[in-house]
């Protein structure tokens, strides 16, 4: 029984015809963009106003322009002068692994449904556990996202080091992780998904480099233990989102030994820096964790979501999700071939192929290029600050995250921070530049994420003098 409008939405012919379409769309933001010959990083509107324009289209739009419109609407990470939020301004190539993706649509939950991408998330995962250090018992997935892995990671931890049965038995004891209070946020909300409450969040202190003070971790420890808290798992952060610190790995894997207790890397933003000949020093100690977190759609030039989960030892992942539903399973013993028994989700997208098609056109060696060259430029950029008398660092960097202000004498605490606050505002509704804000302590900062391989120091130099241009016409 034949359906015009449903034979409509699956014509191959049009299909091509609206292919043919984007394909000079598509050529022509990615040279505009990463040539800088757009004036505009994003052309700010505000809420309602691009709200009211999207249900005005959806009834009088053109359906061949919406495409167009839609990235004339939105935030171009492939411009040089994107400095904002930490996700990559994805590799062209994999546009195309990402719509043979939708297309297939394989849901990856068991073997016959993703055949070849679920052998090609098993080569990715490989690779990159060797990459760590792990020995030949390692193992581990892909996932939607580094909350969701470091959610994963931690019910995996609860599953290993507490004895009782919390799975299907709920908790017996108060439980806790300890974690530096500069970790990301996501900690703290999977402590609480779990229900550890917020008695079972131990937050360590930052050094004033904003990396965990490992000098008051046994504090910590003690006075957990003392309020009758089992501690079974411990958090670094490689880095940690607001300024890029990274934790001392080597020392958390220590003290993680001592006591008995799970050792998990959020190694989201800068887990990369495995493939980096430079800066790999940074991880030392990560070959020692329990699990690792690390995002392809951070530092590795693909598009979201896709993130790694990886583990020290396998049988930790097969463990984490000990419930049965019968027609997603079998009796075959070696279940990497079945994703759906080790991760949250069920239905996943086939993000192997992202991975795959990089290490497959260019190598790991574009993963090196790629996080040594961001890392490098974070330090030329920091000398431009130093040297600049209006500017001050947070602190000194340690990845591509470099967090600022602009400063005068003339002005107290508040004033200087409600001043940066309105330069980014300022900056955001102009447009020409794209960067964040974020506050530590008492002190608002603007925050920048070199994540653009097209990024040069004259684009940031050129961003400070337009900084201080406004902070002066703001002053007078």
């Amino acid at each position: 029984m034949k359906n015009q409008l449903l034979e409509k939405a699956f014509d191959v012919r049009l299909f091509e015809k609206h292919l043919l379409q984007i394909i000079p769309i598509l050529k022509k933001h990615l040279f505009n963009t990463t040539k800088g010959k757009n004036d505009f990083t994003l052309n700010y509107t505000q809420p309602l106003d691009q709200l009211n324009f999207w249900e005005d289209y959806l009834e009088h739009g053109v359906p061949e322009e919406m495409l167009d419109e839609v990235f004339k609407r939105t935030t171009h990470t492939h411009h040089p002068k994107y400095v904002g939020h930490q996700v990559s301004a994805p590799a062209p190539i994999t546009i195309l692994t990402a719509m043979v993706s939708s297309l297939l649509n394989n849901g990856m939950a068991v073997y016959e449904m993703g055949m070849a991408p679920t052998a090609i998330e098993k080569v990715v995962v490989d690779i990159l556990c060797k990459k760590i250090g792990y020995s030949d018992n390692f193992g581990g997935f892909l996932t939607s996202g580094g909350t969701l892995a470091n959610l994963t990671a931690l019910l995996s931890a609860r599953k290993a080091m507490v004895k009782h049965d919390v799975w299907n038995h709920g908790h017996q004891d108060s439980l806790g992780v300890m974690v530096c209070e500069q970790a990301h946020y996501c900690i703290d909300r999977a402590a609480k998904i779990m229900g550890l409450g917020q008695k079972g969040i131990i937050k360590i202190p930052a050094r004033n480099t904003f990396a965990m003070d490992i000098a008051q971790l046994e504090y910590g420890y003690q006075e957990a233990v003392q309020k009758g808290i089992h501690i079974f798992a411990i958090v670094g952060s490689a880095p940690s989102t607001a300024t890029g610190a990274y934790d001392d790995l080597e020392a958390i894997a220590n003290f993680a030994r001592n006591k008995n207790i799970w050792f998990h890397v959020d190694g989201a933003h800068g887990g990369a820096a495995i493939f980096s000949d430079k800066y790999r020093f940074l991880l030392n100690g990560i070959a020692k964790a329990d699990s690792v977190v690390i995002d392809g759609h951070k530092m590795m030039l693909m598009p979201t979501i896709t993130t790694a989960l990886l583990f020290k030892d396998k049988k930790r992942a097969q463990q984490t999700f000990s419930q049965k539903a019968d027609y997603l399973l079998d009796d075959m013993e070696d279940d990497w071939i079945n994703s759906g028994k080790r991760t949250f989700e069920c239905t996943k997208t086939m993000m192997g192929m992202h991975w795959f098609i990089l290490l497959k056109f260019y190598g790991e060696k574009l993963f090196d290029d790629f996080v040594t060259r961001q890392y490098d430029l974070a330090r030329a950029f920091q000398k431009l600050l130093e040297n600049h008398p209006q500017f001050e660092l947070a602190t000194p960097l340690m990845a591509n995250i470099v967090c600022f202000r602009w400063v005068n004498g003339n002005f107290d605490q508040e004033e200087l921070n409600r001043l940066n606050q309105t330069i980014r505002q300022h900056l955001l509704e102009d447009g020409e530049y794209y960067l964040v804000q974020t506050k530590l302590g008492d002190t608002n900062y603007l925050r920048t994420s070199l994540m653009n391989p097209f990024t040069e120091l004259s684009h940031l130099e050129h961003l400070l003098g337009k900084i201080d241009a406004m902070a002066v016409k703001l002053t007078n």
